[in-house]
């Protein structure tokens, strides 16, 4: 049978979320806002040589770290499909809302988070590499990109994973998943073709040396010697050609990194758990070496310095709601008001 994988659904109260996200999905930092983590659950089942994963949980904050990725040696891809509740999905530097119905893909070897406010449903469609570039050749220049529910099929791609889920539950024979899986991948599929048909949308993907160039930078973010050079250098591609294949981005190399980082360090200054940490030390922690470029560069892309950027949330009349937010959801909110 294709249908239940042996993995039970997780209900037990008080149990340690991180070690039970790690056993049924992967590696990776895992923290709740409120303590309701342990009333979340976690299914998983096969269909063919997909893994359909469906989770279930509280506020919090799902984040796959450098670290975790060294830790890991499958190689995959994962839809996501918001089930229920709002979430916010970041990777290769796009940060993308999600709601239900709403579609996007993660690269699970390069790093991400996804936060979620209230309680929410998700299911996760793990697809090994070999088999979704069958049916989509170039994945990479999918993730951390939203398709929403209005688009094209993809409601009816939300609805037939949906409808399969329900199926596995009651079982399903392994020739009929097999053909369930494949259908399934090419609607899916065919909402990114569609998705990313115009000329609009070709000019904003991400070719395969941009892909490359990106997830090299995700995972040396904190290094502070990236450079463009040492990009060049590890991946044996010249300055010229680095700068070539990065322009189409209409962003030049060094300010993604800039901006990246940026990003990283903002995030961590509204985030409770880093309240002990100095400014310093956050910034220092994200690659930076020097306190003055460091603010300087801070206040041109959020417009107030760290310092004030981080009193803002207890200064905002709105401030109890955004404590609870995952952290790049307190970072658009504060960076807003």
């Amino acid at each position: 049978m294709s249908g239940h994988s042996g993995w039970p659904v997780v209900r037990e109260r008080g149990a340690h979320w991180s070690t039970l996200f790690w056993a049924r999905v992967e590696q990776a930092e895992v923290h709740d806002a409120d303590n309701r983590f342990d009333e979340g659950t976690i299914s998983v089942d096969q269909l063919g040589q997909v893994r359909f994963i469906h989770l279930r949980a509280g506020p919090g904050l799902i984040r796959r770290t450098e670290s975790d990725i060294a830790a890991t040696d499958e190689r995959c891809f994962t839809f996501l499909l918001q089930v229920s509740g709002c979430a916010q999905f970041q990777q290769y530097g796009h940060q993308v809302p999600l709601r239900p119905g709403d579609l996007t893909l993660c690269d699970n070897s390069a790093p991400y988070s996804y936060g979620h406010e209230g309680v929410c449903e998700v299911i996760m469609l793990r697809v090994p590499v070999a088999l979704l570039r069958e049916s989509l050749p170039s994945p990479h220049e999918c993730c951390g990109r939203r398709l929403s529910e209005g688009q094209d099929l993809v409601s009816i791609a939300g609805a037939m994973a949906r409808s399969l889920h329900e199926q596995l539950r009651q079982g399903l024979s392994e020739a009929c998943g097999e053909r369930a899986a494949g259908h399934l991948l090419a609607v899916i599929s065919s909402c990114y073709a569609a998705s990313f048909d115009g000329a609009e949308s070709r000019s904003s993907v991400m070719t395969g040396r941009h892909w490359r160039v990106r997830l090299f930078i995700e995972q040396n973010l904190r290094d502070p010697e990236l450079s463009p050079a040492m990009i060049a250098t590890h991946l044996k591609l010249s300055s010229r050609y680095l700068r070539m294949i990065f322009a189409a981005s209409n962003e030049s190399i060094s300010a993604y990194v800039l901006r990246r980082r940026l990003e990283e360090c903002a995030a961590r200054l509204v985030d409770p758990r880093w309240t002990g940490h100095s400014i310093t030390e956050i910034a220092f922690s994200w690659g930076f070496n020097s306190a003055p470029h460091f603010t300087r560069s801070f206040r041109e892309q959020f417009d107030m310095s760290p310092r004030d950027f981080r009193q803002r949330r207890s200064r905002n009349s709105s401030g109890a709601a955004i404590a609870n937010r995952p952290p790049e959801a307190k970072v658009a909110v504060i960076a807003a008001a």
